[in-house]
């Protein structure tokens, strides 16, 4: 059977049996290949935006681990038979643009039929062994800093209601189509223990996969996250997607919650990202130094949200 089958990787490889973001593979003496692929539905009408935003998205798996992309290639599913053409062409145009921001070349890709649009990377990386960034290696005595406010999946379900203001949307697309190579130059010029980034699972998702996997626990202080403008507004209207309440519903168990701390707070802790920023675990000691070259960097964030403890009762605490 499959799943039997046994196959001999070399020291030091990454695959599935983590939730590291990036399978890692040895390359030479001083590299590790990294690699990520991601892919998902809309979130924006606008083709060649959409195409940015993912584009931006699926390349920041490899900035998470400390790494630089080296190449990607297109995967695409269009209903070509119900859509023009000429809209994948915006949307791969758009992916193209972020690619050539991040100075790398697609080389080329797949695509097939399907009733609903897709679109993303598969991104190819390298990145110096010393500089390889987990997400199970945070220490007790870190501080956390987080790169990009929260709030565009939210924002999103706004959107598609048209409920969501030009100035909120632009904002939005501003920080989903940022790219976080800021971010890894910093962090690997510094140096820091942990880093992962903020997606699908929301903040609280990707911090409890930190805390387990490094089996610690933290504390992140609520009025300190940075968040995009009119979200918690957007939030008490009621413009929550489903899956930023199953995130919340997922954490719920291992997240010890001030009592001051609102449902809408709760919400936007735990909403489901696109293209959301690093989340750093670095020493106390370092946290200036890395927030100064953050903002060197041209990041969107260099708030300290929190501090890394020993592993206690809950995994997470918010206050």
């Amino acid at each position: 059977m499959l799943g039997n089958l046994k196959v001999d990787l070399p020291e030091d490889t990454i695959g599935f049996e983590s939730s590291e973001d990036c399978a890692v593979f040895p390359l030479d003496e001083n590299h590790y290949l990294i690699q990520s692929v991601d892919f998902f539905t809309p979130i924006v009408d606008d083709p060649y935006t959409f195409g940015q935003i993912a584009a931006a998205n699926s390349l920041s798996d490899i900035y998470a681990m400390g790494g630089m992309p080296l190449h990607a290639l297109n995967i695409a599913e269009f209903p070509s038979d119900d859509l023009p053409l000429e809209i994948l062409t915006e949307i791969m145009q758009g992916g193209l643009e972020i690619t050539k921001q991040a100075n790398i070349p697609i080389l080329g890709g797949h695509t097939i039929k399907d009733p609903v649009p897709k679109y993303g990377l598969v991104v190819t990386g390298r990145v110096k062994k010393k500089n390889l960034t987990l997400n199970s290696t945070a220490k007790a005595g870190d501080v956390l800093i987080l790169t990009k406010p929260l709030g565009s999946g939210i924002i999103a379900t706004a959107i598609k209601k048209d409920k969501a203001p030009r100035s909120i949307m632009e904002e939005a697309v501003n920080v989903m189509t940022n790219l976080n190579s800021g971010g890894a130059k910093a962090m690997n010029a510094v140096g820091v223990n942990a880093c992962t980034d903020i997606t699908g699972y929301g903040l609280l998702g990707h911090l409890l996969e930190m805390c387990e996997g490094s089996k610690i626990s933290a504390t992140i202080e609520c009025n300190e996250i940075p968040l995009m403008q009119g979200v918690f507004e957007l939030a008490q209207k009621g413009f929550i997607p489903g899956g930023t309440k199953r995130n919340l519903d997922h954490v719920i168990p291992n997240v010890n919650f001030s009592k001051n701390i609102s449902q809408e707070q709760k919400y936007l802790l735990a909403d489901a990202q696109t293209s959301g920023g690093l989340l750093i675990s670095v020493p106390k000691d370092k946290a200036e130094d890395l927030q100064n070259l953050l903002m060197e960097n041209q990041c969107l964030s260099s708030s300290v949200i929190g501090q890394v403890y020993n592993s206690a009762e809950f995994p997470i605490y918010v206050d």
